[in-house]
């Protein structure tokens, strides 16, 4: 099996390779580029890459130090970041954070509408850390949002998410805290607890605990001009399966008022793997933090409305594609997490999460391994990204030595 390893990275940019787009620049069901790296404890780092950084230009390579927006990748490395102060003592995780984060003391229960007004109820539930970790809070991303768009246009809000403002995180709960589970903003909100508890920054404690000690230079929440020669073009495939370039999401040369914790930084597969590994090896997190951030988290109302969340279609391909639908999953502290053995793939108790343009990763404790996929397309859910982290994630498992 050690001679199976020791080509992987061969098969696996052989898997690549069929999925970018060719001298012929045929865009029909394929990818710019992309990078795929596989860590695993006691060996090096596997990178693999195939294809461009731009549809124009043929002589940009991707490759691993391609600079990317990472969008929700971003919340592995911040919910790291707090469990290193949960670990201190510094942060606890089952205490009220209302008075510590006003505003999320005077957020509303959006009930419905009358008409076009909200219906809104205040809320009189603790919130905590916890809880936005696990995303039970309520709190949602307002751009894909109908409700909340709709209340945003009642009120006069023109902040949006994306924004990395206060105002733009800033929503009503879609339902008393605690009682279910939605997806948004709750590690922007986690974030701010971060920045009130050490006095810094959220890039600033990240370089210092996270950036500087493990060499990782090309990780950014401010990436100004520096990577332009290596930055990723933003792509979008249309409904005959072709790509476009388009404009960005986010500006990254904005002067935006916060550091996204939940989706704002810019990095590279390589540092992106880095940090991975050191996080599978207990570089970062004591073995009983990292025990109880890959244990289930959810109760049986909260676990139900995740399952309705992430398998609602159209929104399987972009949560977990790599899950055959309804497959019983939960929620960690840092990702999702499969409750049973995916066949010819991750084990049981593995976590994972993804990212508005479509990279991806995956953890396995039990089996020592890691990996991360970089790419750069939209919309949320492509299905040729779906098929290619199939087959990559079937490659790493037919050519690792598992432990009987």
């Amino acid at each position: 099996m050690e001679s199976n390893f020791s080509t992987m990275g061969v098969k696996l940019n052989a898997v690549l390779e069929r999925y970018v787009v060719g001298k012929d620049l045929d865009t029909s069901q394929k990818l710019i580029g992309a990078s795929f790296a596989v860590v695993t404890k006691g060996r090096p780092i596997i990178e693999c890459s195939a294809g461009r950084i731009d549809l124009n230009d043929a002589g940009r390579r991707f490759d691993s130090k391609s600079f990317n927006y990472i969008a929700s990748l971003t919340k592995l490395i911040t919910i790291t970041c707090i469990m290193q102060l949960v670990e201190r003592g510094t942060l606890p995780l089952d205490e009220d954070v209302r008075t510590t984060i006003p505003e999320l003391g005077t957020m509303q229960i959006l009930r419905g509408f009358d008409g076009d007004k909200p219906i809104l109820e205040d809320n009189t539930k603790p919130i905590t850390l916890r809880m936005l970790l696990t995303h039970v809070v309520g709190l949602g991303y307002d751009i894909p949002d109908p409700d909340l768009i709709k209340w945003s246009n009642h009120v006069g809000r023109t902040a949006r998410n994306l924004d990395w403002s206060k105002e733009g995180f800033t929503v009503p709960f879609k339902f008393t805290p605690g009682e279910g589970w939605w997806y948004g903003t709750a590690i922007d909100w986690a974030a701010l607890l971060l920045e009130s508890a050490t006095g810094q920054t959220l890039g600033q404690y990240m370089q210092a605990n996270i950036f500087h000690p493990l060499g990782m230079k090309d990780t950014t929440f401010w990436p100004g001009k520096d990577f332009d020669d290596r930055f990723v073009a933003y792509t979008s495939r249309g409904g005959d399966g072709e790509l476009e370039v388009v404009p960005p999401p986010v500006d990254k040369d904005s002067d935006h008022p916060l550091e996204s914790g939940g989706a704002g930084l810019f990095s590279t597969a390589h540092d992106y793997s880095t940090f991975m590994k050191a996080f599978i090896g207990g570089e970062l997190l004591k073995q009983e933090t990292m025990d109880e951030m890959f244990r289930p988290q959810l109760d049986d109302v909260q676990r139900a409305m995740l399952h309705e969340v992430v398998y609602k279609p159209g929104s399987h391909e972009g949560f977990a594609p790599e899950f055959p639908e309804g497959l019983k999953i939960d929620h960690g502290l840092a990702g999702l997490m499969n409750l049973e053995d995916v066949p010819g793939k991750r084990a049981k108790g593995s976590m994972t999460w993804s990212g508005f343009c479509n990279s991806r990763w995956w953890i396995d404790r039990t089996n020592g391994i890691g990996a991360v996929l970089f790419t750069n397309v939209q919309p949320f859910g492509d299905t040729v990204v779906k098929k290619l982290y199939d087959e990559l994630e079937r490659c790493v498992y037919e050519n690792l030595e598992i432990p009987s």
